[in-house]
């Protein structure tokens, strides 16, 4: 791993993600909904490097990527109409979004585009996050409703 991402680690305090990549919690809302057992909303530093993925999983609430440096980021979904790939990044012109909204119960993950980097991105989740929530799946899981999308499958589990 190179120098400037180790920088990112430490300087942005991040811990390993059971998904894949690195993160920090930077924000969970003292307010709550879901009569008090939920915060409102919450928000994370996410780090992916090109050398691992973020694993395909699902969470209960709506959750914004927010594109901050690196690499673009890849984000894949696998929904009823099948697979599709967001590119989130800063070049507009090139078909890039800064911002993603995956809505709840979407099964997604993520890549980084180009090899020999990384992306950083914050996801905002609402109503928050909370670990109870928190889906990940196999490739067994996957193959039986998504068979025609196997190699995105393989790299994603």
């Amino acid at each position: 791993m190179n120098q400037h991402i180790l920088t990112l680690i430490e300087s942005l305090q991040l811990q390993p993600h059971p998904e894949g990549g690195y993160y920090t919690e930077t924000y969970r809302s003292e307010t709550t909904c879901n009569d008090g057992t939920r915060n409102l909303q919450t928000a994370i530093y996410f780090l992916l490097t090109s050398d691992n993925v973020s694993h395909f999983h699902r969470i209960k609430s709506d959750e914004i990527w927010y594109f901050h440096t690196g690499s673009p980021l890849l984000v894949h979904t696998l929904t009823d109409t099948g697979h599709m790939q967001h590119v989130v990044g800063n070049d507009i012109s090139a078909g890039q979004t800064p911002q993603l909204l995956v809505p709840k119960d979407t099964i997604f993950g993520s890549s980084v585009l180009e090899k020999d980097s990384y992306s950083l991105v914050s996801c905002s989740v609402a109503p928050g996050f909370d670990f109870a929530d928190f889906e990940l799946f196999t490739k067994a899981d996957l193959m039986h409703d998504y068979a025609a999308f196997e190699e995105i499958i393989d790299l994603l589990t």
